[in-house]
């Protein structure tokens, strides 16, 4: 059963004549869900630091921010590459700043969350390739920031999971060593066909038609939907990707193919969380203002990063 909280906010949003993200521009698409995640996130959350960096891509200069944990001031640490969500249409690092700053604290790990390019001015592999770029540069310049080289992870959510996740894959080869990574509702199939994409398709939120819009976006005429860099399901091999949480929630459209990412991973031998907060709705990290569930969620990611990064 739906969460109570989150039906009163769904039959809220489902009365109000305000346009869907898909039926405008995506600038308008943005400022609409930065709107939406003031609105719904919590403020003020402690954090010991916050600075600023940039990360040089390969498309020009990354604006990045890299969280220190309360108390950790000075002290080195793992840390983990973080990639926002927002059909690698919207959003940026102040829609998730607030998870990150609890990610922070609960893994006891610097994040260092990246402002990847965004579609459609930056099509595919465009935010891929800053993503990857992201992770060498921690690596690159962990000492210099406090972090050990040897324990650094990747996270994000939505299509952030899907960035992580793919970069995960990549690094096997190409390094560097991705440590743990962690896969919050993610997209691990374009244009994914599967039961909960239809049958959770309107009204939860995240909605079919937004995510064929976000591909649309993202994904020039005739791309390659096998392509692990886009879809992470489709690697033909998986092994020796690194240790995973999968986090899926019990109405959101892209259930199935995180279930589906989460046991392609274990069958070739990768060690796998998979955990289903059954309630809540795609997104509902974002929603810790008004939904207790998302800090209990981020406080199982990060109790499961600090075991991992040990």
């Amino acid at each position: 059963m739906l969460d109570a909280t989150l039906d009163a906010i769904m039959k809220q949003m489902a009365a109000n004549p305000a346009p869907k993200l898909w039926e405008v521009a995506p600038p308008q698409a943005r400022a609409m869900f930065s709107a939406m995640r003031d609105m719904f996130e919590s403020k003020g959350i402690a954090i010991g630091k916050v600075d600023s960096v940039e990360i040089p891509g390969p498309g020009g200069p990354l604006a990045a921010r890299l969280y220190t944990p309360v108390g950790m001031a000075g002290r080195v640490t793992p840390a983990c590459v973080y990639y926002h969500g927002g059909g690698w249409v919207i959003g940026d690092l102040d829609t998730h700043d607030g998870i990150c700053r609890m990610l922070a604290n609960e893994s006891g790990c610097r994040i260092v969350a990246v402002d990847y390019r965004l579609a459609p001015e930056n099509k595919f592999p465009a935010a891929f390739d800053d993503a990857y770029a992201a992770l060498v540069w921690t690596a690159a310049n962990a000492t210099d920031h406090s972090i050990n080289p040897n324990r650094i992870a990747v996270a994000g959510d939505s299509a952030g999971g899907n960035l992580a996740a793919a970069v995960a894959l990549h690094a096997r080869a190409k390094g560097p060593k991705v440590a743990f990574q962690a896969l919050i509702y993610p997209v691990t199939q374009a244009r994914a066909d599967t039961a909960s994409m239809h049958e959770l398709a309107t009204g939860y939120f995240l909605e079919k038609a937004s995510m064929d819009w976000f591909c649309d976006q993202y994904l020039d005429p005739g791309a390659d939907l096998s392509d692990p860099r886009l879809s992470p399901l489709a690697a033909k091999d998986v092994s020796g990707a690194a240790p995973a949480f999968v986090l899926v929630a019990g109405f959101d459209p892209l259930k199935d193919e995180g279930k589906q990412y989460a046991a392609k991973l274990k069958a070739a031998g990768v060690q796998v969380d998979l955990v289903e907060f059954d309630t809540m709705v795609h997104g509902f990290l974002g929603m810790s203002g008004v939904v207790p569930q998302a800090a209990e969620a981020v406080r199982q990611i990060g109790k499961a990063m600090a075991r991992a990064l040990d």
